[in-house]
């Protein structure tokens, strides 16, 4: 899987991709995720990507013309299944979403900052925008970094146990069951029984109910549909 990133910011970006899952999906070549510096495609000998809203009003706008730029040399290399704009007011980032997000090969990502940006680039070269939750942050990248991570641990071969993504919280609109690991008794707190029998069949039960009962207790929202 491709993934071209677009920032204003891109040192913002630098830390989350360098540790744990996603550097070793990188060292795996399982993903090839480049960062590109918005200001790099600016045409003004300043380096500028933001000017002032049309019909006045509080901060700034990104401009049209380097994202474009940046968009259409990607483009000359690349065919891109989306072209996806980190945004407060798109679809919100679920389970199914990275799901499907997963199964694309290349994707670019354009991280908003300020006021946002040029209406005419949403209308005509954003294909998906997506958002990670009812709040506004400073810039597009830490939602960008949170896309990526939910993603690229779905692609085989990432995680080193490939069941593990598939037991996640939300696969299979559930929230997860409690986990526990040694030793069986601390302090007095002792592991469900079920979990030491070795019975399979009674563990998966448990563990579904478990799940079905915090679902129903913090996110009853989830079953509406299950």
């Amino acid at each position: 899987m491709k993934i071209h990133i677009i920032s204003v910011l891109p040192e913002l970006l630098s830390s989350p991709f360098s540790h744990s899952i996603l550097k070793r999906a990188q060292q795996k070549e399982l993903v090839n995720l480049q960062i590109h510096n918005l200001r790099d495609y600016s045409t003004d000998k300043h380096k500028s990507v933001d000017d002032y809203a049309f019909g006045g009003g509080a901060g700034m706008v990104m401009m049209m013309e380097p994202i474009v730029n940046c968009i259409e040399h990607l483009q000359k290399s690349t065919v891109f299944e989306e072209v996806i704009y980190m945004s407060p007011d798109g679809e919100l980032l679920n389970q199914s979403l990275s799901n499907k997000i997963s199964t694309l090969k290349n994707i670019i990502i354009l991280c908003g900052h300020y006021k946002g940006i040029d209406e005419r680039l949403r209308t005509h070269f954003v294909t998906k925008e997506i958002s990670i939750g009812d709040y506004v942050l400073s810039g597009g990248e830490l939602a960008a970094a949170v896309l990526c991570d939910s993603v690229i641990r779905l692609l085989p071969g990432v995680l080193s146990d490939e069941t593990s993504a598939l037991t996640d919280s939300f696969q299979d609109d559930l929230l997860a069951p409690p986990v526990y690991t040694r030793p069986a008794e601390f302090r007095g707190l002792k592991v469900p029984d079920v979990l030491l029998s070795g019975h399979a069949g009674e563990i998966e039960k448990w563990r579904f109910d478990q799940s079905l009962q915090r679902t129903q207790l913090r996110r009853p929202d989830l079953l509406k549909d299950y």
